[in-house]
């Protein structure tokens, strides 16, 4: 069939218009759809139902929270410090204590025979009664940067603190009854509750039983009512391995774990047996893992050693059982801890013994040597990028000759995962058992003197701790 030439372009001229026709309705159907997706994402943002306001407002939550938990942290509470003077002296009236001003001569159950001396000295009248006011640590002085898992560390930093020997019976018991549990944190209170984690060696057994220990001078007990309050101040954890644990027998050990247990305090260094007197406690904040060790060169008689079959004491006078301890530690946590009960009394100086130890732990993996046992302050120790506290003295305990077992003080050490620790110092002075911030030039002079007695390593006046070659 012949069509001609202006019916051919007719034809063309109605299919362009039916493809335009087409095209106009899809373009109105796109317009359509962007519409409706343009208004459906302005009321989900409206109603804080999409993906990023609700980011927001899980973010706004746990600011609140943690600022709720900041302004928990900082109500320190301030015991009653009217009737201390009423206390009357520091003389120690633990069970089997000497009325003399003798010595106690505990020897050590090393196997080679050496003995190491160890004494609780007599307690005498304290005569100082003032003490600094207490003064809240800020986030410039503890190092702190922020909030995380923790109440002092950042994400991929924890930031552990240890302070010296934490007696809570005898003469200090006296105080307890007197002026409530919570007398002795009263004035340092922020300064334990700032970090991740607070730990001290308690130097008695826990327990209201027990058989008094044999042929030994002083001889300790206390009460499981001192623990809430001891929880409460901040301490977190305790490092049994230490030459009074077993004052009251294994009787007194076992109730000692009881207790704790019971208070949700973790402790190491002691245990049912040699297992679980050298298994470690394992934390975490922030990201970062921590194991704590608990060990003693100081064991009066020999069966006071955890064995296989019996409880007791992780021990350390041959360091072969620490060193595979602290070996498989370091398998399971990022930053190992070794606390240990060693030295000298009243010494300012680490002995041999002491220094060879410490440097086998770190050898073997661990970051931090904190110890114990000398009742006064001994210098730091820089070994190999990693820090040793070889005694940080008395915290809470009966008072004692000379005046420099009154010296104390809490170290904040802010390590990261890959083990390495920045250390600060904050200088005390503990008065009727109660241990206070040391400020101004006391608490300079202090800090210098600690720098003096210090081995490859120097403190500022702020208390900061810095290797030194």
């Amino acid at each position: 069939m012949h069509v001609s030439r202006s019916e051919s372009r007719q034809n063309q001229k109605q299919q362009r218009a039916r493809r335009m026709k087409r095209l106009l309705a899809m373009n109105v159907i796109l317009l359509i759809i962007i519409g409706a997706l343009a208004v459906v994402y302005a009321v989900q943002r409206h109603d804080g139902s999409g993906k990023l306001n609700t980011t927001a407002d899980s973010g706004q939550s746990t600011n609140d929270a943690g600022d709720d938990a900041a302004s928990a942290n900082a109500g320190g509470n301030e015991a009653s410090t009217g009737d201390q003077n009423a206390a009357g002296d520091e003389t120690d009236t633990g069970s089997g204590s000497s009325a003399g001003d003798q010595a106690a001569n505990e020897q050590g159950a090393e196997e080679q025979g050496t003995n190491e001396q160890g004494s609780d000295e007599q307690a005498v009248p304290n005569t100082d009664d003032s003490a600094a006011n207490s003064q809240s640590p800020s986030e410039e002085d503890t190092g702190a940067a922020g909030s995380g898992t923790g109440t002092g560390g950042t994400n991929g930093q924890v930031r552990l603190s240890f302070t010296g020997d934490v007696l809570l019976g005898a003469s200090v018991e006296k105080l307890l009854l007197q002026n409530g549990y919570d007398y002795p944190y009263a004035k340092v209170s922020d300064y334990l509750k700032a970090p991740d984690f607070m730990a001290v060696n308690l130097e008695t057994p826990i327990t209201l039983r027990g058989t008094p220990a044999e042929n030994k001078e002083y001889v300790y007990k206390s009460s499981p009512d001192a623990l809430p309050a001891l929880k409460e101040s901040g301490i977190d954890l305790v490092n049994l391995a230490n030459n009074h644990t077993l004052d009251q027998g294994e009787e007194g050990l076992l109730d000692t774990i009881a207790h704790l247990d019971e208070a949700g305090i973790p402790n190491m260094g002691a245990g049912r047996d040699d297992s679980e007197a050298f298994k470690p406690v394992l934390l975490e904040a922030n990201g970062v893992s921590v194991a704590y060790i608990g060990l003693t060169r100081v064991v009066p008689v020999g069966s006071w050693k955890a064995g296989k079959n019996h409880p007791g004491l992780a021990e350390t006078y041959d360091s072969t059982r620490a060193v595979a301890a602290i070996k498989e530690a370091e398998k399971l946590a990022d930053v190992v801890v070794v606390m240990v009960h060693w030295g000298i009394e009243r010494e300012d100086w680490p002995n041999n013994d002491q220094k060879r130890l410490a440097h086998e732990y770190i050898d073997a993996g661990a970051d931090l040597v904190i110890g114990s046992h000398p009742h006064v302050l001994q210098g730091f120790e820089s070994y190999k990028g990693k820090w040793i506290a070889y005694s940080l003295g008395n915290f809470i305990f009966p008072g004692m000759k000379p005046d420099t077992t009154k010296d104390s003080g809490v170290l904040d050490a802010a390590c990261g995962s890959d083990g390495k620790c920045a250390l600060k110092f904050h200088p005390m002075r503990t008065v009727q058992s109660q241990p206070a911030p040391l400020e101004g030039e006391e608490g300079k002079a202090l800090l210098k003197r600690i720098s003096s007695i210090s081995l490859h390593a120097a403190v500022d006046e702020q208390g900061n701790v810095k290797p030194k070659e």
